[in-house]
């Protein structure tokens, strides 16, 4: 057995060995989910028609508070063109002096909370806000004072926003699109763009507040292979060496992605593939790596889509997961499912919902892609509905579920 020392010896020769190896990469930054680029191909016009909805930012602020509604699958680039249109924004009206500022918070990582959310944004203008001695409401009227007293505009970006609504309702949407109206002859200092995946958790609110939202809609569909190739294209500029990704490679990456439309897979798959060169020492990504890079990641697993999910729908789909894997089918019963899956809420220590509400969740997860369903055909009694998997082996998918669920679970049950 090796001994700590010997251990820690061979872990840095590895390391030596390893940053000794010539890299197809020069910069890998592009490549993060982190990065904003400068340009966003396919998603001219969407940022064209952002800009006329806020063109009275720069031609008559506090006089206009805007709501936008922003919408696509995952992957289809919510996220960054929001992200690169705050930046621009922001930096054209510092040129004409208007204090203007755009704030991005995911309602996610703020545990769907208006209070996590609220609390971010004053700590964007006051670093030194205290935590704790404030209730939801007492703390967004205590941003309106902030932004009066800096004359400020706030842009606010709420994304990932279906999880504030599954948290807490319609009460903190319809707070936030009302504010104003407490103000009368105030200067208007908040504006809104709501960011979400499924526009159907917008009904769960009142029909004012959805009205207001739904104005001004920018729908993004999905990339095809064509529109990644050009996405693909910038990348590669920006993140390896001179012809080191051959164009059959690329082509290979941009039609796995197309299959989902996912930029973000497409990208990542692009930045394994390179990592698969890099441990090959090859001088250029080819379209066996990116054969390999396809083999070890599935989009349908990356992190937010699992964190996406609620509780009892990642319940659903280990049980989904188990059954199929004991059973070595393509398909399982609903009927066996649903009894899995009361089982893996008895191990997680939560309550089985109804079959009404199993069902729902059973939908939800087709329509995102996570699941096929279909009607039983030949070989099985009566008519009942098949579940499978799309592209994810069983095993992956459980031991995937499995780490998430463990981790929650210690989070709500810690050891001390």
């Amino acid at each position: 057995m090796l001994r700590v020392g010997a251990l820690v010896q061979l872990s840095s020769d590895i390391l030596k060995e390893t940053l000794a190896r010539p890299t197809v990469f020069k910069d890998e930054s592009p490549l993060s989910l982190e990065y904003i680029p400068s340009r966003l191909p396919h998603r001219e016009e969407q940022m064209r028609f952002l800009s006329q909805l806020f063109r009275f930012s720069l031609e008559s602020p506090f006089s206009i508070s805007q709501r936008v509604q922003i919408t696509g699958d995952v992957g289809t680039g919510k996220t960054i063109l929001t992200q690169r249109f705050g930046t621009d924004l922001v930096r054209a009206a510092k040129s004409r002096r208007i204090n203007l500022h755009y704030v991005h918070v995911n309602c996610r990582e703020a545990k769907g909370s208006l209070f996590m959310i609220i609390k971010r944004v004053l700590t964007h203008f006051e670093p030194e806000f205290p935590k704790r001695g404030f209730a939801p409401e007492e703390l967004l009227h205590t941003l309106m004072d902030v932004l009066d007293d800096k004359n400020i505009h706030l842009i606010l970006a709420l994304d990932e926003l279906e999880h504030l609504i599954r948290i807490e309702g319609a009460t903190p949407l319809y707070n936030l699109t009302r504010i104003q109206e407490e103000r009368i002859g105030k200067p208007i200092r908040l504006s809104l763009i709501c960011i979400l995946r499924e526009p159907e958790y917008l009904q769960k609110l009142d029909k004012s507040t959805i009205d207001t939202l739904q104005r001004n809609i920018v729908k993004l569909d999905k990339y095809n292979s064509r529109q990644l190739i050009d996405i693909l294209k910038d990348r590669v500029n920006l993140a390896f060496k001179e012809n080191t990704v051959a164009d059959d490679a690329l082509q290979l990456v941009a039609d796995i992605g197309g299959q989902s439309g996912d930029a973000r897979y497409s990208i990542e798959l692009l930045w394994r593939a390179g990592k698969y060169a890099d441990a090959e020492s090859a001088k250029r990504v080819n379209a066996d790596h990116v054969r390999k890079a396809a083999g070890s990641v599935y989009p349908m697993l990356r992190g937010e889509y699992i964190a996406a999910l609620s509780p009892h729908e990642k319940y659903m789909l280990l049980a989904l997961a188990r059954v199929l894997e004991e059973t070595q089918e393509a398909y399982a019963t609903i009927g066996a499912v649903e009894r899995e899956y009361r089982a893996v809420c008895e191990e997680y220590n939560d309550q089985p919902r109804g079959h009404t509400q199993i069902w729902k969740y059973t939908r939800s997860l087709g329509a995102i892609g996570m699941i096929a369903a279909s009607k039983s055909g030949e070989g099985v009694r009566g008519k009942t509905t098949l579940l499978g998997l799309q592209s994810i082996p069983a095993s992956t998918m459980r031991e995937q579920l499995e780490t998430a669920l463990t981790s929650a679970k210690k989070k709500r049950f810690p050891r001390f």
